[in-house]
Order: C-alpha cells, then structure tokens, then sequence
C-alpha cells in the first residue's frame, strides 16, 4: 500500500464515523437531537458540535492551518463544557454546516501533508505534544467513531432506531416481536448470572 493509498484508506475511516453521527439527527426534531439523554448530559447535536471543534482543534491549529470561523465554545475562558451541546440560538443548519465546513477543512489538511508531516497539539503535555499527522489521524478516528457510538445508544434511546447507516445497518434484521424477545432472554440471563455469581 502506498502512502497516498494508507492516508486515503484512514480518512475513510474518518469519514465514516462523520457520516453516523450527522445521520443520527434524521427524523429527529429539535428537542429530541438537544435534550440530555444521560447524566452527564449527552445528547445528539451536543456530540457533533463537540467533534467539530475536536477536528478544528487537531487538524487546523496542530498544524498551524487556521479557519475562517471563530468557535467561542473552544477558546480560552469558554463556559465548562460549552462545545457540548447546542443553544436555543444555534441552529442544527448551523451545527452541521460548520462540521461539514471543519471536515473538508481537515481533508485539506489531510490532502496537503505527509503522513509524517509534524504537527503541535498547544493543550497536550510538553513530552508528547509534537505529533505526526498520522497520530493525529488515528486519535480523530477514535475519537469519532467514540462519540458516534455514544448517539448510537442515545438515539436507539430516543426513538428505537439502531444500525450503522442507512444502508446497512449491522444488526439482525428481525421484527420487533424478535427484539423484545431478545431483550428479555438477556434480562433473564442477567439476572440468574446474579444470583450464581453474586450470592
């Protein structure tokens, strides 16, 4: 595999966690892609603002390549947790232009350098803050696909839907009545795995 051909094969990679996590929000309203779904307050839009500012983060400041928008949210002195989720005055048109615009300004950046090509990220520690774009490719991928799963989880607990993508969804495709059997032969399970192993 050449080079070109590795980097292209990773920001595939990249690419595909993208797509989830904008896809999770179809036939959403807005309440539903906004409202905190676990403690910690996670929640749909929440997630692809946040990984918008982390690509933003990596792929254009590491390797000095600036971008054309301010991100309040991601400065110096921003509100705790601010990139985590959408305010009443920020659009879900708003959210997703701006990742898609974040994305092809990280494909640029992908496009332009070497998989060896040295980077800064400024909020690592000292000893490990100098990185190659090919670490900062894979720690985008994790980092994506991490969060991809998490609007997985809360959109399946939004409304049911589940899969990888419209197209393939990656699961049994059987009918509800499966499912809900499904789920309770695990529940069963879990519980009798409980009174073995815990008593």
């Amino acid at each position: 595999m050449t080079a070109s051909d590795e980097k292209e094969n990773l920001r595939s990679y990249l690419q595909a966690g993208r797509d989830a996590l904008v896809w999770k929000l179809d036939g959403l309203g807005e309440y539903d892609i906004r409202r905190p779904m676990t403690k910690t307050g996670t929640n749909l839009l929440g997630l692809i603002k946040h990984v918008a500012a982390c690509e933003l983060g990596y792929f254009g400041w590491t390797f000095g390549r600036p971008f054309d928008q301010r991100l309040p949210w991601s400065e110096e002195g921003a509100e705790l947790n601010s990139d985590m989720w959408a305010t009443e005055d920020e659009s879900r048109e708003e959210i997703v232009s701006l990742y898609r615009r974040i994305w092809a300004h990280s494909d640029a950046t992908i496009e332009a350098l070497d998989l060896d090509s040295l980077g800064r990220v400024p909020h690592w520690a000292p000893e490990r803050a100098e990185v190659t774009l090919h670490r900062v490719l894979m720690h985008m991928i994790a980092e994506t696909h991490r969060h991809a799963g998490h609007a997985d989880i809360v959109r399946e607990a939004i409304d049911g839907a589940a899969g990888r993508n419209p197209a393939y969804s990656n699961l049994p495709s059987e009918d509800s009545a499966w499912w809900a059997e499904y789920n309770q032969r695990l529940g069963r399970s879990a519980r009798a795995a409980a009174e073995r192993w815990e008593n």
